[in-house]
């Protein structure tokens, strides 16, 4: 199973449609917010890449796990529609390397919306502060590490997805558990290590030794998911 074809089925779908929209609204947060209240963070001291995100990321990271939830349950809806999966396993594929291409294309599609929010953020410093010394390297660390910290929900969303043939069903689960991870504590790491959490924390502000805690987790995470879903894949054939 390559890419490329992952990207044909995806046209039947409103995966792009969702992601570009998405990362327009994700995008225009910082910018209506800054047009409206300009005042209220000019006077304010600090990095201009840390105060919009302080005053922007909440909202913006929410938009991103949304997406991500979204996207997964409509990249297995086409699986399960009109039981396009059963019939696949009658070729010789892996489920596991379906599932790869997905995990892929969604990270693309992650880090496609990442930069089109990194792009209004520089335009916010640009437009209503004074840009420094080392600014696009400032940009890239903090988005940089928030497309790290997105990846183990963009891996559990899909794992999500690949278990619930109903959509539905895996879209409730996926904004269940983003509210969870609203109502979760921000000051406790063991619960803000939650995968659907984990993409509200910001580099921003955070010190050398916390931002390496997060990256080790996350890896660790990424790990424990991909397992995961290898294993389930071997006890959903024992019951098939």
């Amino acid at each position: 199973m390559s890419i490329s074809l992952e990207c044909k089925k995806i046209k039947r779908t409103g995966f792009l449609p969702a992601f570009l929209g998405g990362s327009i609204l994700a995008g225009a947060v910082p910018v209506i917010n800054m047009a409206v209240r300009s005042e209220m963070y000019q006077t304010q001291q600090g990095n201009p890449i840390q105060i919009l995100l302080g005053a922007n990321w909440q909202m913006m990271a929410m938009l991103n796990v949304l997406l991500v939830v979204a996207g997964s349950c409509l990249l297995y809806h086409t699986e399960y529609a009109d039981n396009a999966m059963q019939k696949m396993k009658s070729l010789p594929l892996r489920e596991s390397s379906v599932f790869l291409d997905k995990v892929i294309l969604t990270i693309f599609m992650s880090l496609f919306v990442l930069v089109i929010e990194a792009g209004t953020i520089a335009f916010c410093s640009y437009y209503w502060f004074e840009i420094g010394s080392g600014f696009l390297s400032e940009l890239c660390k903090n988005f940089g590490y928030a497309f790290l910290l997105m990846l183990p929900c963009v891996i559990l969303s899909l794992l999500i997805s690949e278990a619930c043939r109903n959509m539905w069903v895996s879209l409730g689960i996926g904004v269940v558990l983003i509210f969870t991870a609203t109502m979760l504590p921000t000051d406790n790491f063991l619960l803000s290590l939650f995968p659907f959490a984990t993409p509200f924390q910001m580099f921003a502000g955070a010190d050398t030794e916390q931002v390496m805690r997060y990256i080790y987790s996350t890896a660790a995470e990424i790990v424990i998911f991909g397992l995961a879903q290898l294993i389930f894949i071997k006890i959903r054939r024992s019951f098939e």
